[in-house]
Formats: structure tokens, sequence, C-alpha cells
């Protein structure tokens, strides 16, 4: 629009703004004209002044007239869409200043009507959840228009299995404010067995309250883009969990139908044979010429001599060194039952060998041996028949130690049961003080028979 200027001295332009309305985001352009009434040419500085002077401009800038002239210029206005631009009346300046005549600068002022815009940003997060029976959602909204509102939400789902709260159930929103809220998902029932059950569904946001039920607005009131988002309802019991009960029940009806029975019926015939009666010596065998192959077949020894001497069964001499033994028997004659004990002391990190002879013209049938470690040394020992080396054995690792054999093992006459021990540490005896040295006790028993 171009109006007339009217005049208001020498050198002072007459201008006359009318209002304008522009909604952000678009233009809108007005048009004056500045008309020179001196009798002077003149040029005159124009500049916008105001709230709007960011987003508005004068073309030209700069006018020179010759007096009685006049030229038209053109505002325009281009606000930007931000929530910063709010919605309702700003005042406009134009401030004209003569470049002979600074003194008569004048601004002139308008109103511009700044028109409504709304947009609402909105994020679900997360889109997908995972649960049992629920799912919690965070939903924030953005009002990026230029006008309070208040907005509700609207969810949306294929089918009745779902159930949706929102908290709060509304929210008002100045622009360029945001706000959180929270929502709850949660299905009518549990899925017990099988596969994930995915339950998809979408959330409205629209805009609620007066704006939105006045009558004097025809238009529907604004909604936000529709969000998508879905929930995975698990299994209670997943498939991995059916597989592992079910292999469980399978090795428990294996264990019941064939495990348990083989393991009772092993234990019963074990159980059986442990309680058999072991074979005693016949009642004819009165020379003693028959021997047992366990304790009740094998008698102790009636008759002992002096540790040291060495003496064998019969009386004859055992040649036992070492420390002592002592041997006995059970009557005179061939095949008699006999045993002989080797008594060795050995010095603290000294080795020390103790013997028993057999006595000549006689085998020796050895069919048990007795190893005593009472005082708990360490050390080795070595066990040896003629020979033959039995066994080593460590001192620490026993007390007392036994070993039978069902077949006896024969010594020749002359020949030796030897131990050889080696004395690590002395141990500590039921005395309660530590030993100055070690001391094995080994006990051989068999049968002693004649070769003549």
């Amino acid at each position: 629009m171009t109006l007339s200027a009217a005049s208001s001295g020498p050198g002072a332009p007459g201008l006359d703004i009318p209002a304008v309305s522009v909604t952000p985001g678009d233009i809108a352009t007005t048009t004056l004209t500045v008309r020179n009434d001196s009798d002077i040419v003149e040029a005159y500085d124009l500049k916008v002044v105001g709230d709007g002077a960011e987003w508005t401009t004068v073309e030209p800038e700069r006018l020179s007239l010759y007096p009685g002239t006049s030229e038209t210029v053109t505002l325009r206005l281009a606000p930007p869409r931000s929530p910063e631009i709010r919605a309702g009346e700003m005042p406009l300046g134009v401030r004209v200043l003569p470049n002979e005549h600074p003194e008569s600068v004048k601004v002139l002022e308008t109103v511009v009507l700044i028109g409504e815009f709304h947009e609402l940003r909105t994020e679900l997060s997360p889109r997908r959840r995972r649960g049992w029976l629920r799912g919690r959602y965070l939903l924030a909204v953005r009002n990026q228009g230029n006008t309070p509102v208040r907005v509700g939400f609207t969810p949306g789902q294929a089918g009745e299995e779902l159930g949706f709260t929102f908290t709060p159930a509304e929210l008002a929103l100045e622009p360029g404010e945001s706000k959180e809220l929270r929502l709850r998902v949660r299905t009518s029932s549990p899925v017990w067995f099988g596969d994930p059950a995915v339950w998809p569904f979408t959330v409205d946001v629209r805009e609620t309250g007066e704006r939105a039920e006045a009558e004097d607005r025809p238009e529907e009131p604004f909604a936000g883009p529709s969000l998508d988002a879905e929930f995975v309802q698990i299994p209670i019991f997943p498939k991995w969990l059916l597989i592992l009960l079910a292999a469980l029940l399978a090795l428990l009806i294996a264990w019941f139908t064939l495990v348990r029975p083989t393991v009772r019926s092993a234990a019963k015939e074990a159980a059986t044979a442990a309680v058999q009666p072991r074979p005693v010596p016949s009642e004819g065998a009165a020379d003693g010429s028959t021997s047992g192959t366990g304790e009740t077949g094998r008698p102790s020894g009636g008759s002992s001599q002096k540790p040291g001497t060495g003496a064998g069964p019969g009386g004859a001499d055992g040649g036992s060194t070492g420390g002592g033994g002592s041997t006995g028997g059970t009557g005179t004659g061939a095949g008699q039952q006999s045993s002989a004990t080797i008594d060795l002391k050995t010095g603290s990190g000294q080795s020390k060998t103790g013997t028993y002879t057999v006595p000549e013209k006689t085998v020796f049938g050895i069919t048990d041996i007795v190893v005593a470690n009472f005082q708990g040394d360490e050390g080795v020992m070595t066990i040896t028949f003629g020979d033959r080396k039995i066994t080593t054995i460590a001192l620490e690792t026993f007390r007392n130690q036994d070993y039978h054999w069902v077949t006896p093992i024969r010594i020749g006459a002359k020949d030796t049961v030897t131990i050889d021990v080696t004395c690590a540490k002395p141990g500590t005896p039921a005395t309660g003080r530590q030993a100055r040295e070690c001391h094995e006790v080994v006990n051989v028993s068999g049968t002693l028979s004649s070769t003549e």
C-alpha cells in the first residue's frame, strides 16, 4: 500500500505505516511513500528498529529526493519459524533520518500481527522393549510452535492384548519447552511356552484443551507425527529351559531304570563277598604244616628273643642286624608258623639297614608284613626279600601299614629280609617331645619249612 506523505515541516518527511500480518516462516511486504516537501534536495536514511528488526528489511535504505518529489520504499518481513517468535502483536518502527536536518529525525511505529503455527517434536525410547508382562517407555515432547499448547496421547494397537498407562495423562507446554512422561505397556496374559510374542503399537500426540474444543475454530486440532513401537513378550519358560528339563528327565529315567538297579546289584554282590568267612586250617594238620591265608590261619609266635640277637625259629641263629630282631614259632618240625621282628633306630640325616636272616636248611614262606612308624618319622623305607625289592614307602605317609599275600613269598636259607631307612626328620611320639632319632619296627610272618 502506498500512502501520501503528510507535511510535518521543513526537512521532515510524512510517513504512515499500516499494520501488517505475517506467519513465522512466511514473507510479508508493505510499502510506504516518502515525499520531500522542503525547498532543498534532501537525503533520507531509513532503518528498522524494534523487536522485529533482525528479520525486517527496508529497500532501499537511502533516498535522495528533490523538493516536491516522492519515492516508494518496501518493507519486507520474514520472521523465522521458531518458538522464539511468539504469536500476537509485535511493535515495529522505521527511523527516518534527514541528512540536512538531523534534528528532524522521526520514528514511525506500526504493529505486526504474528500468526500462530503449531509444531510438535516427539520421541519414544526405546522403540523395542522385551519383558514377561510389562514394558516401560519414555516419551519426550517438545513444543516447536509459537503458542502454548496442551497435548494428550492416544495409543493404538491392532488387538486388545495390550493396556497403556501415560503418566501424566496430558502435558502443558510453552513455546520451546520440552517435557517427558512415562508410558507403561502391560499384556493381559503371560506366554508360558514357545516363541516370543511381538505386539506392535502406535502413539499419537494430539493437541487438547480449550483451543481444540473452541467452536469458532473450524480447523482440526493439531496432531504430531505418529510414533511406532513394539513390545516383545518373552515366554515364562524359554525353549532352552524346556530342552534342559527334558534332558534332566531323560537322565532321571535312565538312572531309575538302568543305572540304579545295576549299582544296587553290584553293591549287594560286594557286600555278600565281604561277609563270607575265610578258610581255616583243617583239623588234621596237627603239626601246623598247612598254613592259612588270613589272620585266622596264622597263630602268633610262641617264643621270642632279645632285640639284636637275630635268633631264628627253633632257636637257630637268625642273623638279624641293625638294631635288633626277634622270631617266634609254634612247635617243632617242618611247616611251622613263624614270625620275626626287625627293630631299627636311625639318626637324623642318616641311613641304616636292619636284617633278618633265614636259618640254615629252611625255607621261609612270608605271607604278612606289619610296618610300624609309631613316632610319625619322616624319611624313606625300602623293604627287600633276598634280591627282590618289595616296596619303597615314605615314612610320613603312614603310622602303621600292613601287607598280605595269599601265595607266600619264599626265601631260601641264609637269605635276608632287609629294611633300609633314611631318616629325614624324627617324629613326635605320644610323650609329646620330638624324638632324637627315627624308630621303625617291621614284623614279618609266615611258614618256616625244613628242607631236610
